[in-house]
């Protein structure tokens, strides 16, 4: 039976349905810009979230699927081409449009994180940016031969926003905050190593995991609403994709390297991470095999040419997250990114990649100016709270005692 499809197919997000065996529904999202690697707008973060709720109160839709149109990206960051746009000289602050833009994203993140019914990723292609934060959300993740992510804001001027500070964290051995610096590239297996995805399949075998989870016996998951139960949704969906043959990804750079990366990130502090990056033949004393790596090049070529306050504010948020709930990372997150918006370096950023395309970003700060007690003052700017009492766009999600925690005012 064809899926059944709600609103136009030229819509920024595609809804439809897939009908299975026993009459339930799978509810599929499609990010529909496929000519701008389906970068996240706010309108799209509008209407996944309005879907979202549409079909949490529906008990015949049993689970959900998000991808992204085309075969190139699931999602390669947020649309930030207005944001550019609207970071003039004259913008009031915080900005309007990057609390309209960073509000309605996060706001995103956090109904998906508590979601009640689950939620699968299609992970095929590049996924970068606001593209990790939707992929963080889902329940069930699927990566292929394909899959290309990254966190690379440190090209632009921003910081690894999206979630990214809750996420990295949650990666083993420091990785972390090594994939935060350096934006490095990483695939399937890196995904899997990293928290990322649970599943491995081959890009064409879509169809096949739709076949199986429509098979599924969803009628037995009615009654089930505790997500460790043995007939749960859940407990369906990750049979179903289990089922799927186990595709044979590119090795991990994380795993041949973490060991590597761990003692590279435990160096000492950000000057002396600094120092070692800097310098390959301090890398190549390090780990002559890590240094030599095509990929570890790659990655420290970025983190020589990014932005020092991006390097800053990724250190800084890594160790300040570290005991905080998802929601106060992404209040936390939204002060950064609004502060980041009044900056120069973002809007710099974005010019030299996006605009004018000539990559010779002219940043503010050196990496020494920020670890100056006077950068450090500005760095710990971007964490105060930019609006007036009750005017934060996340302000109703934290209890008093949550917002009082030092870390979030």
């Amino acid at each position: 039976m064809t899926a059944a499809i709600e609103g136009t197919p030229d819509a920024p997000v595609v809804f439809s349905t897939e009908p299975t065996d026993c009459d339930h529904l799978i509810g599929i999202m499609t990010l529909n810009m496929p000519k701008s690697l389906n970068a996240l707008s706010v309108e799209m973060c509008q209407l996944l979230s309005q879907q979202l709720e549409q079909w949490q109160g529906d008990e015949q839709v049993v689970a959900l699927l998000l991808k992204g149109a085309g075969d190139k990206a699931f999602c390669a960051g947020g649309d930030i081409r207005r944001l550019y746009d609207s970071m003039s000289a004259t913008a009031p602050m915080p900005n309007p449009y990057a609390t309209d833009f960073f509000g309605h994203e996060y706001s995103l993140y956090r109904q998906m994180h508590f979601y009640p019914k689950p939620l699968i990723l299609w992970g095929d292609g590049i996924i970068m940016g606001g593209g990790m934060g939707l992929m963080a959300g889902c329940s069930h993740r699927l990566v292929t031969e394909r899959t290309r992510f990254a966190m690379p804001e440190i090209t632009i001027g921003l910081f690894p926003d999206a979630s990214g500070s809750w996420f990295l964290q949650r990666m083993p051995a420091k990785t972390g905050l090594f994939l935060g610096l350096t934006g490095a590239m990483c695939n399937g297996s890196d995904a899997m190593l990293a928290n990322l995805a649970e599943y491995a399949v081959a890009s064409s075998d879509y169809d096949a995991v739709i076949q199986s989870l429509k098979q599924s016996d969803w009628q037995v998951a009615a009654n089930s609403t505790d997500k460790c139960d043995n007939n749960s949704a859940y407990s369906i969906v990750s049979r179903a994709l289990a089922a799927q043959p186990v595709a044979e990804l590119p090795a991990s750079k994380l795993a041949q390297h973490w060991c590597a990366i761990q003692q590279l990130i435990n160096r000492g502090g950000l000057g002396d991470i600094d120092a070692l990056l800097q310098s390959d033949e301090a890398l190549t004393e390090l780990d002559a095999d890590f240094a030599a790596d095509s990929w570890t090049q790659r990655a420290v070529a970025t983190y020589r040419h990014g932005c020092p306050v991006t390097a800053a504010l990724t250190y800084a948020l890594y160790h300040k997250v570290t005991d905080l709930s998802l929601e106060q990372v992404l209040y936390l997150e939204t002060n950064v990114a609004v502060h980041c918006a009044a900056n120069p370096d973002f809007k710099e950023g974005v010019r030299a990649l996006l605009i004018d395309k000539d990559r010779t970003p002219n940043w503010s700060r050196t990496l020494a100016d920020c670890l100056s007690a006077e950068g450090q003052d500005y760095i710990q700017q971007h964490f105060t709270n930019p609006y007036a009492k009750g005017e934060h766009p996340l302000d109703d999600w934290l209890s008093d005692a949550a917002l009082g925690n030092e870390a979030v005012r």
